[in-house]
């Protein structure tokens, strides 16, 4: 084989190797951490005076055990009305985020079945208030 030869062969080679980059550049999913996300940037003072507020309490803790996981708010706030949200994000998947209301009994504690939930790694993101008063919470969790 000659050199005209060998200098198509590594042509055609390299031409492959470019399409086939190109095929799994396009096929790639890109899942955003929000799909949102400059709405969410101009409310994240609030998410800031919500961490200041939950670091002055107890912490919040989030166990599981083969069939739940429990959710439990600092104990300022057994006995009160508290409204709010919890976001189970999946760091890994999209597809496997899941949001509920948060609702909480006297306890300040709240179940969550894992049935509802895939195995995966997420960032649980707790957003809740009391009064007038906003908290805000995140904890990683598992699920297994």
């Amino acid at each position: 084989m000659n050199w005209g030869n060998k200098l198509v062969v590594v042509f055609v080679v390299f031409a492959l190797f470019m399409g086939y980059m190109v095929y799994r550049a396009l096929s790639t999913k890109y899942d955003l951490v929000s799909k949102d996300y400059y709405k969410d940037e101009l409310r994240y003072q609030e998410r800031i005076d919500g961490v200041k507020n939950a670091v002055a309490l107890d912490s919040v803790t989030i166990s599981q055990d083969a069939l739940a996981i429990q959710i439990q708010l600092p104990k300022e706030h057994k006995g009160y009305a508290v409204k709010g949200e919890v976001f189970f994000y999946c760091i890994t998947d999209e597809s496997k985020d899941f949001k509920l209301p948060l609702q909480v009994d006297s306890t300040a504690s709240q179940v969550v079945m894992k049935k509802q939930l895939r195995k995966a790694p997420y960032q649980v993101k707790l957003n809740w208030k009391v009064g007038k008063e906003s908290f805000y919470n995140e904890q990683k969790l598992i699920v297994n």
